[in-house]
């Protein structure tokens, strides 16, 4: 496999429409496997209804500045429940990141991982592990 190059908005955008429905199909999983901190039941929807607003939000952009803005702004108006504010707080790591650079390659998806786990982690009063905090602090510390 190649190297990686940087991308552009326009991929960044079918990579989001990917996601959500990545996150509809597995939906009712996530639902099920969710019983840790609280057996609520509901992490695979509000994902999913949080990753709509996205979506939206993103519409038919593709310059990267404009998309990272849309990918922030539609997380945080939409988001859903405890994982819904936590995917918006991962989403707005990566996209400010993102938008900084001006580019997206695997120096910018390193450090945007390690931005989403700070502000991820920043958002939840009481951090537990062994949820998605831990997922994303993993994968920033593996990238």
């Amino acid at each position: 496999m190649g190297e990686i190059s940087a991308t552009d908005g326009a991929v960044l955008s079918r990579v989001v429409g990917v996601y959500r429905d990545v996150l509809r199909d597995h939906q009712e999983e996530l639902n099920r496997l969710n019983v840790y901190p609280v057996p609520d039941g509901d992490t695979g929807t509000n994902m999913a209804l949080t990753i709509e607003s996205v979506v939206a939000e993103v519409g038919d952009l593709v310059e990267l500045e404009a998309v990272c803005t849309a990918i922030g702004h539609g997380s945080l108006m939409g988001a859903r429940g405890n994982s819904g504010v936590i995917l918006s707080q991962i989403l707005r790591g990566l996209c400010d990141t993102f938008r900084t650079a001006g580019r997206v390659g695997p120096t910018e998806v390193a450090a945007g991982l390690a931005a989403s786990s700070d502000a991820a982690y920043a958002a939840v009063m009481h951090p537990v592990e062994g949820t998605i905090l831990s997922v994303i602090r993993a994968s920033a510390e593996a990238a």
